[in-house]
């Protein structure tokens, strides 16, 4: 076993992330078997009591596709979010009665990007998680598909399962799926071997990844699993990609997939989800000196630095900041609606108080709502 596979075996918290393709058939339902065979090994690595299991997993939207008389996966949002409704029911149902043959509860968990975005809703996520596994249940983890609508177009759950494995502060992300790890070119010619270890983006600078999976049941591909596995070890979270039915190797630090080792310092900070998961519903341009406080000086956003807007937004909504070359140089929750800015331009929060009264002395911004995206 290597040093970096040695990580994984000392692993207490784990995040587990299966794409639909591992779980159901063909022809859209669960596949019971791969379900218990998944439950089998994630059962046996917390048996001992050490350690804690998150479970991330798709597969609603594909389970309700034959109760609903669907051959394939629908294309239009009402459908699809129909799909989910009933499958997500059968999903977690399916989940219960395979963990209850080891004598284990789960407990369902759906979550959006504003969930964990904004700061009250991301305490409250860690909170239920943390109680969750500290009375040795194990959370069931999915994007809430039944009401969400960029987000069930985003791809199959692993960013989700990256951000969610950083919230928890989790020791190990495993990504699963029918892949069984990370190629220097397409798996199915001559010639392409596994990369067993990547140390950091520069390791893939020339690599071919592939957008597409096997199956037709799921929406993620080699693309989403590669980003999340960033995103997961700039967090300081390390991450291993495989195929589902080497789940146990994998989990035993065997030589299995692909291991991408932490980038980055581990933190608690949600702005990582407001970076990764969040979708601006509207922009403010900045000029030079507030884009310089905001980027360089990492100060909060006044009305005076702000030229222009665009878009149409509510108080606490994601909004990018932009640079006067529409350059999107940060993001974050914008504290007035998009009709009440075009009234604060280049006004100092002093002025605008006088006039308008003490609740427009403040940041348009807030600087603990911020996250820089360029320097």
């Amino acid at each position: 076993m290597t040093v970096a596979r040695q990580y994984v075996t000392e692993a207490r918290r784990i995040v587990v992330k299966v794409g639909s393709s591992s779980l159901t058939t063909a022809a859209g339902g669960l596949d019971a078997d791969r379900v218990d065979a998944l439950v089998d090994v994630l059962a046996k690595v917390r048996s001992g009591g050490e350690k804690e299991v998150v479970l991330v997993s798709s597969g609603a939207i594909a389970a309700g596709l034959a109760p609903l008389g669907l051959a394939r996966r629908p294309k239009d949002l009402a459908r699809q979010q129909a799909a989910a409704s009933v499958g997500q029911g059968l999903l977690v149902a399916r989940y219960t009665a395979s963990f209850a043959r080891y004598g284990v509860r789960v407990g369902q968990v759906l979550l959006t990007s504003d969930d964990t975005s904004r700061r009250a809703h991301y305490r409250n996520a860690y909170r239920t998680l943390d109680q969750l596994l500290a009375m040795g249940a194990v959370p069931i983890v999915n994007e809430n598909d039944t009401v969400a609508t960029d987000e069930i177009r985003f791809g199959d759950n692993d960013r989700l399962a990256a951000l969610v494995a950083h919230l928890v502060r989790a020791d190990l992300l495993v990504l699963l799926s029918d892949v069984d790890g990370l190629y220097d070119g397409d798996p199915s010619r001559p010639g392409t071997s596994r990369i067993a270890e990547v140390h950091g983006p520069e390791d893939l600078a020339d690599v071919e990844i592939g957008s597409a999976g096997k199956a037709g049941v799921g929406t993620g591909g080699m693309v989403t699993k590669v980003e999340a596995a960033r995103i997961a070890a700039a967090a300081g979270v390390p991450v291993v990609l495989t195929s589902a039915s080497r789940a146990a190797d994998a989990l035993a630090g065997r030589d299995t997939g692909t291991y991408f080792r932490r980038t980055g310092r581990r933190s608690a900070d949600r702005l990582l989800w407001l970076a990764h998961a969040s979708t601006p519903q509207g922009s403010l341009t900045l000029d030079d000196g507030a884009v310089r406080a905001v980027v360089q000086g990492k100060k909060s956003l006044l009305p005076a630095g702000i030229a222009a807007v665009d878009g149409e937004f509510s108080a606490g909504d994601p909004v990018e900041l932009r640079d006067g070359e529409g350059r999107a140089v940060a993001r974050g929750l914008v504290n007035f609606d998009s009709k009440e800015i075009p009234l604060l331009l280049g006004r100092s929060t002093r002025d605008l108080a006088k006039e308008l009264g003490p609740a427009y002395e403040r940041e348009v911004v807030h600087r603990d709502d911020l996250v820089v995206l360029h320097t």
